[in-house]
């Protein structure tokens, strides 16, 4: 019975393979059954088997039919006729590859994959790179967050980009050092933040001055506010009384939300007479003992003359 069962299921696969029925435009995937010196046979396991000629197998120059395809290997083909006239379906290997690499480059846009990639060619308004052989272009604008003087310095180097454009029906292919850059500094930038806690004292330069405070440059690209109210303790009418572009201050984090820094100058100044005073205090009472402010303690202190 088992056999019986078996024998059936066998027969009705073939039979179902025999009706399947493929058009022109249709992906198609076989088995390499025969490679000749022209052309590839796939077993398609349905009614006919593919033929790839040779001009369809691959867009590589360096691609040799007797070296880099043989019997058993699983390929996939584009339809590119129901019949060739000797009753097998026509095949193109290399318009499948191209169309399985755009979507293979689409994927990799929409995940923001980083590509390390080399520099293969200096043409005007920037370079070019290959992914996965398909031709990239890389604009002298998205080269460096920077301005780039000179295009030739890339030539043959290895940079790190993201895909940004990609448009298979113009085969334009777009990519991105700058993107990537950009993440790399806000990353690094993320890291500096987190280490800053409220209460630090900084050194700065005054970067901006605005109507309602100055902004101070702390370095490796942070900054923050000092509001005209943190600035002095005495009250201003504006911060070009105290402060000018440039100068150098020592501030103290008083703020930090969403990412951003509120200083105080005005808190280090307030902060000084206390503690000095608070010292001397502290230094009197262990050199003199302890203090009283009793009548007799005043009075043995004095001398009177008679």
């Amino acid at each position: 019975m088992s056999e019986e069962k078996e024998t059936m299921e066998t027969y009705e696969k073939e039979l179902e393979q025999s009706l399947a029925t493929v058009k022109e435009g249709d992906m198609v995937t076989g088995t390499v059954a025969g490679v000749s010196d022209s052309e590839v046979t796939v077993d398609l396991g349905i009614y006919s088997d593919g033929i790839i000629k040779l001009n369809e197998l691959s867009n590589d120059p360096k691609f040799s039919i007797k070296n880099d395809i043989t019997a058993g290997d699983t390929v996939k083909a584009i339809v590119l006729s129901e019949d060739d006239g000797e009753g097998h379906i026509l095949l193109s290997k290399k318009k499948a590859d191209d169309i399985l690499a755009w979507d293979g480059l689409k994927e990799m846009m929409d995940n923001g994959t980083v590509l390390t990639q080399k520099v293969g060619g200096v043409v005007k308004g920037g370079v070019v790179t290959y992914v996965g052989g398909v031709r990239g272009f890389i604009p002298a604008s998205q080269l460096s967050l920077g301005y780039v003087e000179d295009l030739n310095t890339y030539l043959n180097q290895t940079v790190e980009a993201k895909i940004i454009t990609v448009d298979p029906n113009k085969k334009r292919l777009v990519l991105s050092v700058k993107e990537v850059e950009k993440e790399k500094a806000r990353q690094e930038h993320e890291e500096l933040m987190a280490r800053i806690q409220v209460g630090d004292v900084m050194d700065g330069k005054v970067e901006t001055i605005t109507g309602y405070g100055a902004f101070v440059d702390l370095g490796n690209g942070i900054s923050g506010l000092v509001h005209i109210s943190q600035i002095s303790p005495k009250r201003i009418q504006s911060v070009h009384e105290v402060l000018k572009e440039g100068d150098p201050v020592k501030v103290k984090v008083i703020a930090i939300k969403d990412g951003k820094l509120s200083l105080s100058m005005k808190a280090l100044q307030d902060n000084a007479p206390a503690e000095n005073t608070s010292k001397e205090e502290s230094f009197h009472y262990k050199e003199e003992g302890q203090a009283t402010t009793g009548l007799g303690s005043i009075l043995a202190g004095l001398k009177l003359d008679l």
